[in-house]
């Protein structure tokens, strides 16, 4: 996998360089900022962006403006965002954006190697990870929801599966039903929550979300397909 890096720490960007390629991946740029970030993409084409929410020269919002202006521009690229810290109002951002599969963690997640890599590979295969903390925080006002009132018995099932990240195959096995029966409740969803088609697939996401929030409870995972 060829990964770009755009991280101001020293010791984490060379940290992070190392332990991908010592997983056997590329790091094709690793930037102190985001300057000239939009132009190595087009150079590099990666597979994978890894970008920290906080950059120079301000250290406010830099870096998440470079990760929605990435993704707009490149809606197959797969993003990864880090924070120090859980901030809503970016993550609630990133998911309204355009683009790919997308990822937001904390940085102490960096730590624990193995589950680090296993959640890059899932962002480079398509998938949307959030850290559970994130997710927790931007759930955390748990009002109800008047829109899952419209959703049927069967609906709702579905959505909580969805919600439990797996996979419309994984669902259908789960049911007893075909693929087919799944996607059609999954767009009953989508509609009945007035969730608009976005081509991002975020859809799935905000489905998810609005499933937790609604219901009080946490999520069992923080992947979300």
């Amino acid at each position: 996998m060829r990964v770009l890096i755009c991280e101001d720490s020293v010791l984490l960007r060379e940290g992070l360089v190392r332990l991908l390629e010592d997983a056997g991946h590329t790091v094709v740029a690793a930037l102190p900022d985001a300057t000239g970030i939009d132009e190595a993409v087009r150079a590099q084409q990666p597979d994978l962006c890894i970008l920290d929410v906080r950059l120079p020269p301000t250290h406010s919002d830099e870096g998440i403006r470079a990760a929605l202006r990435l993704r707009a521009a490149n809606p197959d690229l797969p993003v990864l965002v880090l924070s120090q810290y859980v901030e809503e109002r970016y993550a609630t951002e990133l998911i309204a954006g355009r683009g790919g599969a997308l990822g937001y963690l904390l940085k102490d997640r960096v730590a624990d190697v193995g589950d680090f890599l296993d959640t890059v590979a899932q962002i480079a295969g398509g998938a949307t990870v959030f850290d559970p903390e994130v997710v927790a925080q931007l759930l955390g006002r748990r009002t109800r929801d008047d829109r899952m009132q419209r959703l049927t018995d069967r609906e709702s099932t579905v959505l909580a599966l969805i919600a439990e990240g797996k996979s419309n195959q994984a669902i259908a096995q789960t049911l007893h039903i075909s693929e087919g029966s799944v996607e059609k409740h999954i767009t009953a969803v989508f509609q009945k929550l007035d969730l608009e088609p976005d081509e991002s697939g975020n859809r799935r996401v905000l489905a998810a979300l609005a499933h937790i929030s609604h219901s009080g409870g946490q999520p069992q995972t923080g992947e979300l397909r």
